[in-house]
């Protein structure tokens, strides 16, 4: 064998490694970097069809108002597991792996989480969850899945959101673990949601990103800063004051200081990309905000690179009134058999081979 011949078969060998590893190549740099995609998704009401005495689900069950069968619940499992295993595989620093890390809401109980992670979709990442039954009043609450080829869980806990009256909501899920062996704290969210036009319920989100911003602070008082990825459907926009002033989330790297938080998503609200419509007017309710050290880019360990909404063509409603709506599961009492009414989000992280 020549040497020539060597030298290509050993290019070929390379190729082919990366083609079948969770690489990318930053062309400009001419560097190999590791990926790491973390996500969120609302699922959209996913309850099983058992009536929870603890909750108010009778609606999700045979002799409840929307008549729901396990055929329905069959066919609502197999759209989100499908939607979960292809978030973050195609496209700009793709993983065949999916996401690393990815946090739900509106899931009834852990009964739907084991479906999920043990659909065919899904099984062979192995995923592992964290979640905690909140006193939320419609007995759903947020999660998250994980895949232990990349993160392990070292605490966890859901910090309750006191509410005035007898009024509960879902609880923040805190989770502290290390991401390819670097410690990490995440949050996922779902806060209280707008009510009407007016919007008296803006103080309730500003009562849970206080909730969550004193968490974050006691983390820092202690720890000195951290890497914290905040993740959820937050009922506010961006710019909105819970996360622009009690979160102080901010749009641009360039105003993030040590104890800071950057919220990627602002850009891509402000240049008119949404999550979840209501009377033809986007909002991008489901974000990811991170802490300053993920924006330092010469650092060897996991840095920040991209955040992107999911929605490829076939999460969006195709013709009528509704047409470039996510393709919801429910019309009112009505199974359209959708997706959910929330596009996903998620985050690209990247990291030097």
């Amino acid at each position: 064998m020549t040497t020539h011949t060597k030298n290509v078969l050993l290019r070929l060998v390379s190729m082919l490694v990366c083609l079948h590893t969770p690489n990318f190549m930053l062309a400009q740099k001419k560097q190999l970097y590791k990926t790491a995609v973390i996500g969120f998704y609302n699922c959209e009401n996913f309850y099983d069809t058992a009536d929870d005495p603890l909750s108010r689900d009778e609606e999700f069950t045979l002799a409840g108002e929307k008549h729901y069968t396990q055929k329905m619940y069959a066919d609502k499992l197999e759209k989100i597991a499908s939607v979960i295993s292809k978030i973050g595989t195609d496209g700009i620093a793709a993983n065949p792996d999916g996401a690393s890390i990815i946090g739900l809401a509106e899931i009834e109980n852990k009964t739907v989480l084991n479906d999920i992670i043990n659909h065919p979709s899904l099984k062979k990442r192995n995923y592992r969850m964290v979640h905690y039954d909140s006193k939320d009043e419609r007995g759903i609450d947020v999660a998250l899945l994980y895949n232990p080829a990349y993160f392990s869980v070292e605490a966890s806990k859901a910090l309750f959101i006191k509410m005035r009256g007898y009024y509960y909501t879902r609880d923040i899920l805190w989770v502290k673990g290390k991401l390819d062996g670097e410690m990490v704290h995440i949050y996922v969210n779902h806060w209280p949601a707008r009510t009407d036009a007016e919007d008296q319920n803006e103080s309730a989100r500003i009562l849970a990103a206080t909730v969550l911003k004193n968490h974050i602070d006691s983390i820092y008082k202690a720890d000195g800063a951290q890497k914290i990825i905040i993740m959820g459907d937050f009922n506010d926009n961006p710019d909105n004051k819970s996360i622009s002033e009690i979160l102080q989330a901010k749009p641009q790297e360039k105003e993030v200081r040590k104890f800071g938080l950057y919220n990627p998503f602002a850009n891509l609200f402000n240049n008119g990309i949404g999550s979840i419509i209501s009377r033809d007017v986007w909002s991008l309710f489901d974000q990811i905000i991170i802490s300053y050290p993920w924006l330092n880019k010469e650092q060897n360990n996991f840095f920040f690179y991209r955040p992107q909404i999911f929605n490829p063509s076939y999460l969006n409603e195709t013709t009528g009134r509704y047409k470039g709506y996510p393709m919801r599961t429910w019309d009112g009492n009505n199974y359209r058999g959708g997706y959910s009414d929330h596009f996903p989000s998620f985050i690209i992280l990247l990291k030097k081979t």
